[in-house]
């Protein structure tokens, strides 16, 4: 049974890093995380903690391979990593079954996942740009576009 829950994870981390590569930014030049909304959707569908672990570990480090902002690979790894184990305790705490309820885990996640990499980056090597600026003009319009998507996948 477990191994079925590592290769769907396998395979939903997969297509995140796909689409995570070939997805243009859409509006100055912001792109939803697809890795990490498929992340998010693997933590959800496995509900099982040592395969969020894991999958928090991979996904940062896909992600770091393929980062474009300056610096950011360790962060994105840390980002991930806190963000899978948050989002496990919310989802098992939640018992959110409706796609609304599901809809807001994504919105929360990516508020988190941003939080989390853009503190980390400004602790470790510092910003382009002001936290809270950064914070508003990518981190909040991306929650809004991933937790659509999270909605449209759950459907």
């Amino acid at each position: 049974m477990k191994i079925n829950k590592i290769i769907i994870t396998s395979l939903l981390l997969a297509i995140g890093l796909i689409l995570h590569q070939i997805t243009p930014g859409i509006f100055l030049g912001i792109k939803p995380d697809f890795l990490l909304i498929f992340m998010i959707l693997s933590i959800i569908l496995t509900k099982n903690f040592k395969i969020t672990f894991i999958t928090g570990i991979v996904a940062g480090v896909l992600c770091a391979l393929t980062t474009t902002f300056p610096g950011g690979q360790f962060p994105n790894i840390i980002d991930k990593i806190i963000t899978s184990i948050i989002i496990y305790a919310i989802y098992k705490n939640s018992n959110a079954t409706s796609p609304l309820k599901l809809t807001g885990i994504y919105f929360l996640g990516t508020i988190i996942s941003g939080s989390i990499f853009l503190g980390s980056a400004l602790f470790l090597f510092g910003l382009p740009a002001p936290f809270l600026i950064l914070f508003a003009s990518v981190v909040l319009p991306t929650s809004l576009l991933n937790s659509f998507i999270g909605f449209s996948l759950h459907k």
